[in-house]
């Protein structure tokens, strides 16, 4: 029984191996197709408009470079809206924080012109209560 377990660990490592190992083909594949059709635009431009460096046709390198440029424009289309999206949404959130700034400021103002109607009329009500109480006094003292 314990034989049939380790033949068993075995055939995914195994699987896990081959998986690697087209892994690195393809990587491989990039990095030869980045040697031999992009790099040159990194050198200066080859006399010869029939053929770019390497012996590659001309026509051939052009469609790679469109291919390679349309590949980076969808990449970075998707980047850019989701950037594009992330501004508008923080936009509309400095415009509402702004409004709701607005708000509490008038709201503020209104506290504190209510708190100071108030405060005067506490002193005329302490006001009256005072000159009653001396009213009283002297009515008393008489």
């Amino acid at each position: 029984m314990n034989a049939t377990n380790r033949s068993e660990q075995v055939e995914p490592t195994a699987e896990v191996d081959s998986n690697i190992d087209a892994v690195s083909e393809v990587e491989e594949g990039i990095r030869e197709f980045v040697r031999n059709y992009i790099a040159y635009l990194r050198r200066p431009q080859v006399a010869s408009a029939e053929t770019a460096p390497h012996g590659v046709p001309a026509e051939t390198s052009e469609s790679a470079v469109n291919n390679v440029n349309s590949l980076i424009q969808r990449v970075a289309g998707t980047s850019l809206a989701e950037i594009e999206k992330l501004i508008s949404e923080l936009e509309s959130l400095r415009d509402l924080l702004h409004a709701e700034g607005q708000r509490v400021q008038r709201e503020i103002s209104g506290y504190a012109q209510l708190s100071h109607a108030a405060m005067k009329s506490t002193r005329m009500i302490a006001d009256n209560v005072n000159q009653w109480k001396r009213a009283a006094d002297g009515l008393r003292n008489s």
